[in-house]
């Protein structure tokens, strides 16, 4: 049974609504639990827990210490295309915008890499939109050859691919691989992803599912905060990580929700998380699952991110750029969004060490593969 199967008869209004009767009761008896449920999930990301911030925080720093030390793991995103065939409304790759399009030659990538190593990482995120014509398995799989001589660890965030098609990737050096479903209401899906390969809703649903059957290390999953209502969102990404920890209990997750942040194309968000909202979604994530990595971007605010290095988050990008060649040769012109924290790696290191936590640029060594 793969996890559509598991969510296809759930009705959006009623999971929303689920959540919302949720009373200080059900928050407190999920608080007093070690191993949650969905429900008790429900609760901890309901408006009744909003009063009990206090106490999700300090469990989540708890547990957070307890599976991951006083340790944070910086990354870095390296753009290698930005053409793309979808017509998402709210992305700045857009088909639709009318933006410079480029993709990185060997050349390039060799000049991005020399940057990225003088900041001192040992971990990179390669992304590209989803334009499989230009940028595609084989592109990618090239890329990572070209990367793997100069990094410890190399990450994905591309289009969907298929099993035997993220084996290669694993073949080529790739340790993880992130996909975000952006929304899990199916209804409303389409309104978001009208055109292009993205649109398919069921087939981006199951791509951690076969990430894992390829034997990647690690899959990464999420929801983009601004589309749908946060909560239900929240809800629908406890049960896929539920799902495939209880299916997939050999792989390791990781999990992101970031806020829409300003891109071409103008589009402005349907709902609001505040910065509270985040983290009542972060410490209930954190309490659901004291095993889960949680990855906080650049897309957040300098003084969010300050705030949470100690309270759950295991890993934060630093220097970002989201526009292919833009560690070498910047181009807003190009860029995905625009980033929020544009603090460079050294000072989020300052940051994190004058909090008592250590940094790390690198969780991986091919001699552990």
């Amino acid at each position: 049974m793969e996890f559509y199967d598991t969510i296809k008869d759930l009705v959006w209004d009623e999971v929303t609504a689920s959540i919302y009767a949720k009373t200080e009761t059900d928050v407190r008896r999920a608080l007093s639990k070690e191993t949650l449920t969905i429900e008790d999930f429900k609760a901890l990301i309901s408006p009744a827990a909003e009063q009990y911030l206090e106490p999700m925080a300090l469990l989540s720093r708890k547990y957070t210490q307890q599976r991951f030390g006083k340790v944070i793991l910086l990354y870095i995103p390296l753009y290698l295309s930005n053409e793309c065939s979808n017509h998402c409304i709210y992305c700045g790759f857009n088909h639709n915008n009318a933006i410079a399009r480029k993709t990185l030659t060997d050349e390039e990538i060799m000049e991005e890499i020399k940057v990225i190593k003088s900041l001192g990482y040992d971990n990179v995120l390669l992304l590209t939109g989803e334009y499989p014509k230009i940028a595609g398995v084989n592109y990618i799989e090239h890329a990572i050859r070209l990367c793997r001589d100069h990094f410890a660890a190399i990450n994905l965030e591309v289009f969907p691919m298929k099993v035997e098609e993220y084996q290669r990737m694993a073949d080529a050096g790739c340790n993880s691989v992130y996909i975000y479903q952006e929304t899990y209401n199916e209804s409303r899906y389409k309104v978001y992803h009208p055109k292009g390969m993205k649109s398919h809703y069921a087939w981006r649903l199951q791509t951690p599912e076969r990430i894992a059957q390829a034997g990647i290390h690690r899959v990464g999953m999420g929801a983009l905060i601004g589309l749908e209502e946060w909560r239900t969102e929240m809800a629908y990404l406890a049960m896929h990580l539920k799902f495939m920890t209880k299916n997939y209990w050999q792989t390791k997750y990781s999990l992101s929700f970031p806020r829409m942040r300003p891109a071409a194309g103008g589009y402005q968000p349907n709902f609001l998380m505040s910065e509270r909202q985040f983290a009542q979604a972060l410490w209930a994530f954190r309490i659901f699952d004291h095993d889960v990595e949680i990855s906080m971007s650049t897309r957040e605010t300098r003084n969010m991110r300050d705030h949470f290095i100690t309270l759950g988050v295991t890993s934060v990008s630093a220097g970002s750029h989201t526009d292919p060649g833009g560690y070498a040769h910047p181009d807003t012109e190009l860029e995905q969004f625009h980033i929020n924290d544009d603090r460079s790696p050294k000072a989020m290191e300052q940051m994190i060490r004058s909090q008592g936590y250590d940094v790390i640029y690198k969780d991986w060594d091919r001699t552990l593969k």
